[in-house]
């Protein structure tokens, strides 16, 4: 439905706080939402002829109390992201003068940081809004409550992605049978973005209130049996099929930034001041604990290490010397390494944003406005793309296609910007 106002359109059913979209893309939160906050009355307050006045007072420390606007920021930016490499992608000019705005599946490019980015959003806001809810309302509603959004979003996904198969005739269906369409259709095509954000919201569920050592250790237990289902056969088969972000499997990887965005939530929830520093920490050890499982790449077939040679790959984004294998980061296959340093540089890039919005008190109204509508901003943009296409050859001169980007944009813009000033939302 659409809300706008603070009142659903379709009723006109008053609603305290019209939920933003990040309640289906983006863990299920409002943006730029504070954090939970004691209040308690204070009467010390006199007014001129003694009388007492009754006032609120904010009792809670600086992290419980202000707006998260680095969070905001963080997620404009990731949509604006999204935007320039899923229109540019595919272009000869592209690949031949910035290649790091594509996808190779061979080495973590510029654009395959894009996606980690939406997971470390996701769990942010998912464990606030879950520990919210669990304790305003008990824990079967919390669990109730993100089980619908789920399959919410199950829904958005099948009609924003679609499913494999073609078919021209009747007999054609009959003979694949249930079981075969169901193999055929959910190979590929209906995981991706929206599909893993679900499912592996829906992974994480049993531990998404727990500890933070239960997190960790389910973010490792999830990239174990990802890797140990991926040498059996599975890596094989989604490079094969090919599959997208990971395939069917995938979420067992994207569990990886999407738990280390509850843990930045934790040092948020900790801290008395934007925690810029352990973000950065915590952040640099997850992206090279990333590479350091890619290099192993050199001593795995079909690559041995040589004498003197140097037991590194090359860093991210930069190509290969080397046959790609397992350890490579690889966003197709949704391997480890890439989800690992994926998750890391999603916390460094989340620490630069914290340093500009939270300490030095920048912010850009562009990033706000794509942050606050992204499940528009998601199927709009893809809408528009497919508007402009046949008008943008894919040989196109860098300023064609350049200035095809500005157009694009400025009309995703236009439309995000139009919902945001009339304050509507797309909600689950």
């Amino acid at each position: 439905m659409i809300v706008g106002q603070g009142r659903e359109v379709r009723d006109g059913t008053p609603r305290r706080e019209p939920a933003s979209i990040q309640s289906a893309l983006f863990g299920f939160c409002r943006p730029g939402a504070p954090f939970p906050q004691a209040m308690s009355t204070d009467a010390s307050p006199r007014s001129p002829d003694g009388t007492a006045v009754t006032s609120l007072r904010v009792t809670a420390s600086a992290s419980a109390g202000r707006r998260i606007s680095s969070l905001d920021q963080f997620r404009g930016y990731t949509v604006a992201g999204m935007f320039l490499v899923n229109f540019v992608g595919g272009y000869t000019v592209i690949k031949e003068a910035l290649p790091n705005l594509l996808h190779h599946h061979t080495f973590c490019s510029y654009a395959d940081t894009i996606m980690p980015q939406f997971f470390l959003a996701v769990g942010f806001g998912y464990r606030m809004t879950f520990l919210r809810r669990r304790e305003r309302e008990g824990i079967w509603p919390a669990y109730r409550h993100v089980l619908w959004r789920v399959a919410g979003l199950l829904v958005i996904a099948l009609f924003v992605h679609g499913l494999d198969g073609d078919f021209d005739s009747w007999q054609e269906v009959v003979e694949l049978g249930p079981r075969g369409f169901v193999e055929t259709a959910f190979q590929r095509s209906y995981f991706q973005t929206l599909t893993h954000i679900a499912v592996t919201t829906l992974w994480v569920l049993p531990v998404i209130a727990a500890g933070w050592w239960p997190r960790v250790a389910f973010m490792a237990a999830s990239g174990v049996l990802f890797h140990l289902l991926s040498q059996a056969s599975y890596y094989d088969w989604v490079l094969k099929r090919p599959g997208i972000d990971g395939g069917p499997l995938g979420f067992l990887t994207w569990t990886i930034p999407l738990l280390a965005g509850t843990l930045a939530y934790d040092l948020w929830q900790a801290s008395e001041r934007p925690p810029v520093t352990k973000l950065l920490l915590y952040g640099a050890a997850l992206a090279a604990l990333g590479y350091a499982l890619a290099s192993l790449n050199t001593i795995t077939p079909p690559n041995s290490l040589a004498s003197g040679q140097w037991p590194l790959v090359e860093p991210p984004f930069v190509r290969p010397s080397q046959p790609v294998n397992i350890w490579t980061m690889s966003q197709r296959a949704g391997s480890v390494s890439y989800l690992t340093f994926g998750a890391g540089f999603s916390l460094l890039t989340l620490a630069l944003f914290v340093l500009v919005s939270d300490v030095a008190g920048w912010q850009l109204p562009l990033f706000r406005t794509l942050g606050t509508n992204a499940l528009v901003a998601y199927v709009l943009h893809d809408l528009v793309m497919s508007a402009m296409g046949p008008f943008i050859p894919r040989d196109a001169p860098l300023w064609y296609l350049a200035a095809a980007f500005v157009l694009f944009f400025a009309v995703c813009y236009a439309c995000l910007r139009y919902l945001e000033a009339n304050r509507l939302y797309l909600k689950l």
